[in-house]
């Protein structure tokens, strides 16, 4: 009786072939990573870029400025040097009658309000704490489009707590745009940008708490 051929086993699936997927999955992995490598190294060129760019916006815009401030220093003289009436904090929901219609001191909420240009008129007991942060509050109504494009510029460039502009509506100036500091006010009654510029200049981060410029 001729004998059966014996049966040739079949290949261990963790043999050989198994090390073939695993060398493949390794090389995959490896590509992947190298694709993520770059993409972040991209991604931190772009940010990088981005950040010059902004960053040399901004110090061209504050030049600018600090050109028209130059050029409208001699409006210094007019502007209204006014006694400090108080500087304490109100508790919660205190109601404040201030002596001026457009305060530059007093008593004031233990709150400001954050840095930049708002279509709304701000509670006063909270821009006088901006004051005392040596922020700049501005009062506008309808001064014209060249006033609102510089008004809108200023409260986007100077957004610092110790060092910001806040513009703010105020029903009833019409052209009149009225700049205040602590226990300081101009009132421009056509607006000239070298004469804001100028009060920004001479009186922005120089509050009574803490004086950064």
């Amino acid at each position: 009786m001729p004998k059966s051929k014996s049966r040739k086993s079949s290949k261990n699936p963790s043999g050989g072939g198994g090390a073939k997927y695993g060398a493949n999955i390794g090389q995959t992995s490896g590509k992947t990573n190298k694709t993520i490598g770059v993409a972040a190294a991209v991604l931190a060129i772009a940010a990088g870029a981005f950040w010059w760019n902004s960053n040399q916006a901004s110090n061209e815009s504050q030049a600018a400025v600090e050109q028209l401030a130059a050029e409208g220093s001699a409006i210094l003289a007019q502007v209204r040097a006014i006694p400090a009436q108080g500087n304490e904090h109100l508790g919660i929901g205190a109601v404040k009658r201030y002596v001026e219609p457009f305060p530059t001191s007093g008593d004031h909420a233990s709150s400001g309000v954050k840095a930049g240009f708002y279509t709304n008129d701000l509670p006063k007991v909270n821009l006088v704490h901006n004051l005392e942060h040596g922020n700049i509050v501005i009062y506008y109504e309808t001064p014209g489009d060249a006033a609102l494009e510089a008004l809108r510029e200023w409260g986007s460039l100077y957004r610092g707590a110790w060092d910001g502009v806040v513009v703010t509506a105020s029903p009833g100036l019409g052209d009149v745009v009225v700049m205040t500091a602590w226990t300081k006010l101009l009132r421009l009654e056509q607006f000239d940008a070298g004469d804001a510029a100028a009060f920004l200049d001479a009186y922005r981060g120089r509050g009574p708490e803490n004086q950064v410029r």
